[in-house]
């Protein structure tokens, strides 16, 4: 009777060890879908986990699907890196980690006949005391190749920015320069009908206004 408790503290334990693993364990693939012909292609596949945590180990398969085609494996990783006969031969390049947290390649000189869906899949077996957990993971990448690159929406929304702020500034510009230009005008008829006045004061009335000089 004293060993289902410990058994069912042992499962409890696995079962909390497990949920921790498997919310650190993940795979992101980049949002970018469009390749530029000649041009080199980044694939992003990265497996997340606590570097502090228990060791793993990791093996992982790239595939390609032409459309309308089927899947085709061109790189996996099993203990050494191995780059399968296919299209890609010799345009393929290892960009991952040394701990295999980061699996990512790259295609060099992209050619229109790369579109298509790229997979990448991961296992991860932990190594766990009492067991060893193994987690899976695929996404895709859905591949354009265009033989020149497009104006980026975004480009094109900070250039029309770029100008309406610089009419705005011009706009202002002018504005102020008006301002000020009224503004000395305004200063100098000032000063004119001042002096104009002045002027038009009889002499016995300046000699009047003259300040006395106390000794």
């Amino acid at each position: 009777m004293a060993a289902l408790p410990r058994l069912v503290c042992a499962s409890s334990v696995a079962l909390v060890v497990w949920a921790g693993f498997c919310f650190f364990f993940c795979v992101e693939v980049p949002s970018e879908t469009e390749a530029v012909q000649g041009t080199h292609f980044f694939f992003f596949c990265i497996s997340c986990m606590k570097r502090e945590e228990v060791t793993a180990s990791t093996f992982f398969f790239w595939f390609y699907r032409p459309e309308g085609g089927k899947d085709e494996p061109i790189y996996e990783y099993r203990k050494t890196n191995h780059e399968f006969p296919s299209r890609f031969s010799g345009r393929l390049q290892w960009n991952g980690s040394k701990d295999m947290q980061d699996v990512s390649i790259t295609v060099l000189n992209v050619t229109l006949n790369d579109s298509g869906i790229y997979t990448c899949n991961i296992t991860r077996e932990f190594e766990f005391e009492i067991h060893r957990p193994l987690f899976q993971s695929s996404r895709l990448i859905h591949l354009t190749v265009v033989e020149e690159a497009g104006e980026d929406f975004t480009s094109v929304i900070s250039e029309i920015m770029m100008y309406i702020l610089l009419v705005f500034l011009t706009l202002w510009l002018l504005i102020e320069m008006v301002y000020c230009y009224r503004k000395v005008s305004k200063a100098e008829e000032a000063a004119q009908e001042n002096a104009t006045d002045y002027l038009a004061i009889p002499s016995e009335n300046k000699e009047n206004c003259a300040v006395p000089v106390v000794f």
